[in-house]
């Protein structure tokens, strides 16, 4: 078997090309001798939230930590419960349960993303639910105009989980900027990722980002003032530097790229048995990812085929929330309706490499392999 030479993520690719920036930003914040909530933290939050068409953001150490926090700032109470996703990270329910809350699942559509006529179904029989938490999967953008009317229709309090979906549009819309408050994440392989693990919250609203201030730093207001029970998640002077300085800059290129070579591979499969998952009419994904749907009794034939080719693959996520063992003893998870796409995603789905780092020939390379496929 070859080893894989096309990578879903090039990591050593994006370091040639950033190491210079990312060298002389870590000589500057070591010359500074300011390492926590400096001015780099202040800088690229500003320079953060209009990417999600936000006034405010707030630097955090993870995904995870950011959407515990938003919650939490949005009043989540112990018990409470939140409607979601039951496919996604498996952060985005542990977010609910550590800030206190209850995960409900209804279904995904043919997308993969949280079925929002399912939602308002829900909203519509339980108006005791009031928060809820959809995720832009894979960086395609839920429809944000049924967002807002669901937000306003039920009176939600709505966190946005876009740490797969920065910059990606529902027409002139960016995703996260619906909810009250939405979160992101650094984590390494995100569009905008960092040299290891951070997020932040963005939000418009002026409490809202005192509060998760506040709550990222022991629930400090002043300094050994504690006005709150919060985290030990600052976001640090590095991590803040290096994504302002080296990789925000990038970040519209990087995304076009991504853009390009999706386009390339929707015009460029033809294999009967390889469906790739087509953005929605006034969709505009940032494609995080790159799924494709294969028959789920051959997916690991397909996956063996192209690591044949040198071509590395990846599966998200072939386990539903609801399946996992960490909620055995914790809670019976509040599901309503079969999962049916859900599970169908869960047991058919493969990731293509789409990185930004991608050559033309590896794109060719990897269409004529899916192509090629001799599925039996």
């Amino acid at each position: 078997m070859a080893a894989a030479a096309i990578l879903i993520n090039d990591f050593k690719r994006q370091w040639a090309d950033t190491r210079a920036d990312v060298l002389a930003t870590v000589e500057a914040v070591g010359a500074s001798g300011w390492y926590i909530l400096g001015r780099n933290v202040e800088s690229f939050e500003r320079a953060l939230a209009p990417r999600f068409g936000r006034r405010h953001a707030v630097g955090c150490a993870s995904g995870l930590d950011a959407i515990e926090i938003g919650l939490r700032a949005l009043g989540l109470r112990p018990g409470e419960r939140v409607l979601t996703t039951p496919l996604s990270a498996f952060a985005t329910s542990l977010a609910i349960l550590r800030a206190g809350g209850v995960p409900v699942f209804v279904d995904v559509d043919e997308r993969g993303l949280v079925n929002l006529d399912l939602c308002e179904q829900r909203f519509v029989a339980d108006p005791a639910l009031r928060f809820f938490l959809p995720v832009h999967l894979y960086g395609h953008p839920l429809d944000l105009e049924r967002l807002a009317h669901l937000r306003a229709r039920f009176n939600l309090a709505i966190l946005e989980d876009c740490a797969q979906s920065v910059l990606a549009r529902w027409g002139n819309a960016p995703a996260g900027s619906v909810g009250q408050v939405s979160a992101t994440s650094f984590y390494p392989t995100k569009n905008l990722g960092a040299l290891g693990d951070g997020g932040a919250i963005v939000t418009d609203d002026d409490e809202l980002k005192s509060r998760c201030a506040s709550l990222r730093d022991y629930g400090q207001t002043a300094r050994y003032v504690h006005d709150h029970l919060g985290l030990n998640s600052r976001l640090d002077e590095l991590h803040a530097a290096i994504l302002k300085d080296a990789f925000l800059p990038r970040l519209e290129v990087w995304t076009e790229r991504r853009r390009a070579i999706a386009q390339q591979y929707l015009a460029g499969f033809r294999h009967p048995h390889v469906r790739a998952l087509e953005p929605a009419p006034r969709a505009r994904p940032c494609w995080h990812l790159f799924p494709v749907l294969v028959p789920g009794a051959e997916r690991g034939g397909f996956r063996r085929h192209l690591e044949s080719k040198g071509i590395q693959t990846a599966v998200h996520y072939p386990r539903l929330i609801t399946e996992q063992r960490a909620l055995t003893g914790v809670l019976t998870p509040e599901v309503h309706g079969p999962l049916g796409n859900a599970l169908r995603l869960a047991s058919s789905e493969v990731s293509l490499p789409i990185h930004p780092y991608l050559l033309d020939e590896e794109i060719h390379t990897i269409i004529e392999a899916v192509n090629g496929w001799p599925y039996v």
